[in-house]
């Protein structure tokens, strides 16, 4: 690879790993980002898009980005911000404990993921354009892949914010070569506040949080991203754990833990007798600090199986039988990378998800569940899910809420055979409206109603208002981009059909970390086929390009993807990557096809990001109508961008595309087509 095309593909490079670096690091100290991930994610979009509008016409932005990445990860870190809990429609975790509001916090996240992502991809631009737009494209989307398989292979190891830091310092010397002295000092400061970030003995930072244990006597207190989550207590200390065993008259000896965490439940039921017990546990560092400070050493007894795994693939996968299986406080305080509304444990709260714990009951086997559910509408709409699951009303025990001082402890308990249970009190919800279950096409368990929040209308609207106003400055009167409304469409509709990607294979696979990278590095490799294809091939027959496309959209509509849960693993993963990934590959090829003639590229890019910055928006209708009916969304905007195509385009050699290089960001799309 010569010296230009090597350079190109580390600036994409490092424009990836720092998006990647972004979205971990304000999601750690910014807990706001749990709730609102899109922040980071179309802040970035709208970053990149203005470096690339901005590239003929400004001076050399990327020697400012290490200045202003330094100033935005220091400004994190020195006002972290814990999540103000409101009630209503939309439940938070969390309680505000120091922090700057929402209404300033936010804003500021926004703007700074702009700003500094469009420093960086200014660098990307320039060096784009020094290449033929297919050969350039080529070179980006490699470059984006080397960075998402690092930064995963980090993550995979272990590695966290100081490995970030090197990496992103060592990409910007090989970039600037001769840095000036206050580049330098940036750079120090990055590595400098990467440093303070791990300094701490009692900080740990896993694939999801960052996590700081604190031991006091016996016992281990444990926060995630700033807030209380878990307290590792000797078995027998606290009664709660004991509740459970109360509540059924057979002996476990093969028990599920769903949400092992640090263990208590492990060791509970371990002292209850337990011949085997299997703890699933999504977090690798949650479990070893299990491993290392739980004061009754759970996890080094023999008949504990310790598992890796997201709780509802675990269910899927397995053939086991228990006589006991508990959801043991899974609530995981974050989202699914890149997804509007996606928690980590959003498909484990479903009624399919319950079903799969009853089938997988031995006879007379008991279900277990238990929260701070904080809102009685939340613990009804649980406790009727098993209802209607398991046929009758669970057991239901509650905590004193003046000793938890934020909200209601419940804990349910229920079989398909009665006469497994010895209830204290059965649940009944009194007169009281009970929410219908969560399901897997709709898996908002937090959501009360069929709606969008209105907190997220606001912000959404006040995202869209900012695009315009910056594309505008960036990009001049948005008359040129009416040529180019049909790409307008296309950015939109992708977005939202690789939304539906992520989501199916985190239902079919897990919400794992890892999985979830998996998926944007295969969209990336699937971008980059397309490209192949286009460089070697002129297809010349958009038309049937449209065609399969909403064949492909009709066929991924016509299979719910719950349905190939029963398939083994192998065939459900071909069945699973046909479905998402023709969709995408076809889109890609009538991308460039229309791209390759486009007369004026900033405004065919300006369009397209105004496309897809409205396709990050258009994403929340899921909280409305689903994930699946999202296909219904995509193919009517895929038709508006075939009803508003060009007759007839003059061929050129066009300038390099930002809507290309905005592929480099997995979190948001791999390609905005």
């Amino acid at each position: 690879m010569g010296g230009k095309r090597l350079e190109l593909f580390l600036a994409s490079f490092l424009m990836l790993f720092v998006e990647l670096t972004l979205i971990r690091w304000g999601g750690a100290f910014v807990v706001y980002l749990s709730y609102f991930a899109n922040f980071i994610l179309l802040g970035s979009f709208l970053g990149i898009g203005i470096g690339f509008l901005r590239a003929r016409r400004s001076p050399d932005l990327f020697r400012w980005s290490p200045i202003v990445l330094a100033l935005f990860m220091g400004l994190i870190r020195a006002f972290p911000t814990t999540i103000d809990r409101t009630g209503g429609d939309l439940v938070y975790f969390g309680v505000q404990e120091h922090g700057l509001p929402v209404w300033v916090m936010l804003p500021f996240i926004f703007i700074a993921t702009a700003v500094t992502m469009a420093t960086i991809a200014h660098g990307v631009a320039v060096r784009f354009a020094e290449f033929p737009p297919l050969d350039a494209y080529r070179l980006d989307i490699l470059g984006s892949i080397a960075g998402i398989v690092t930064f995963s292979a980090l993550g995979l190891i272990g590695w966290g914010p100081l490995a970030w830091g090197i990496v992103i310092v060592g990409l910007y010397l090989f970039l600037t070569r001769r840095p000036s002295l206050l580049q330098g000092v940036a750079l120090a400061a990055i590595l400098a506040v990467a440093v303070i970030a791990v300094i701490p003995a009692d900080t740990i930072w896993s694939p999801y949080y960052r996590i700081q244990a604190v031991t006091q006597g016996d016992e281990t207190a444990i926060d995630v991203n700033g807030i209380p989550h878990q307290t590792a207590v000797p078995v027998g200390s606290h009664p709660d754990y004991e509740v459970i065993y109360d509540r059924f008259n057979i002996a476990p000896d093969h028990v599920l833990v769903v949400g092992a965490g640090n263990g208590n439940d492990v060791a509970t039921a371990l002292e209850h007798g337990a011949q085997s017990v299997d703890a699933v546990e999504i977090d690798p560092k949650l479990m070893d600090i299990g491993v290392r400070l739980h004061p009754s050493h759970p996890y080094q007894d023999p008949r504990v199986n310790r598992i890796i795994d997201d709780g509802r693939a675990f269910l899927d996968r397995t053939d086991k039988q228990y006589d006991l299986i508990i959801f043991a406080l899974p609530d995981s305080l974050t989202l699914v990378a890149g997804q509007s509304a996606l928690r980590l444990e959003s498909y484990l709260f479903t009624q399919q998800a319950f079903e799969a714990a009853r089938d997988h009951l031995a006879p007379g086997g008991v279900f277990a569940m238990y929260n701070f559910y904080r809102e009685q509408w939340l613990a009804d709409r649980l406790a009727g899910t098993m209802e209607t699951v398991f046929g009758t009303a669970p057991c239901e025990d509650l905590g004193d809420k003046a000793t938890v001082g934020i909200g209601g402890f419940s804990e349910f308990v229920d079989s398909t055979d009665a006469s497994s249970l010895t209830c204290k009190t059965v649940w009944s919800p009194d007169g009281r409206p009970v929410v219908a279950p969560a399901v897997d096409d709709r898996p908002f368990l937090y959501l009360r109603t069929r709606t969008i929040p209105t907190k997220y209308l606001v912000t959404l609207f006040l995202i869209l208002l900012t695009a315009l106003i910056a594309v505008w400055v960036a990009g001049g009167a948005f008359r040129p981009m009416a040529r180019y409304v049909d790409l307008f469409f296309m950015g939109a509709a992708f977005l939202l059909l690789e939304t539906k990607a992520v989501v199916q294979f985190a239902l079919l696979f897990g919400t794992t970390w890892f999985v979830n990278a998996l998926v944007f590095a295969g969209v990336l490799v699937i971008v980059l086929l397309a490209i192949e294809v286009e460089r070697r091939i002129r297809i010349g027959r958009t038309g049937l390009l449209f065609v399969l496309l909403l064949i492909g959209l009709a066929i991924a509509w016509a299979i719910p993807a719950d349905s190939l849960l029963h398939l083994a693993v192998v065939p459900r993963f071909v069945a699973a990557t046909t479905l998402a990934f023709f969709p995408i590959f076809v889109a890609n090829l009538i991308f460039a096809e229309r791209f390759r003639d486009t007369l004026d590229p900033t405004a065919a890019f300006g369009a397209n990001l105004l496309g897809a910055m409205l396709g990050g928006t258009l994403e929340y209708l899921s909280l409305l109508i689903g994930f699946r009916a999202l296909l219904f969304v995509v193919a009517l905007l895929y038709g508006l961008a075939y009803l508003t195509r060009p007759r007839k385009a003059a061929i050129e050699d066009v300038a390099p595309s930002a809507a290309m290089v905005v592929g480099a960001s997995p979190e948001v799309t791999a390609e905005p087509v």
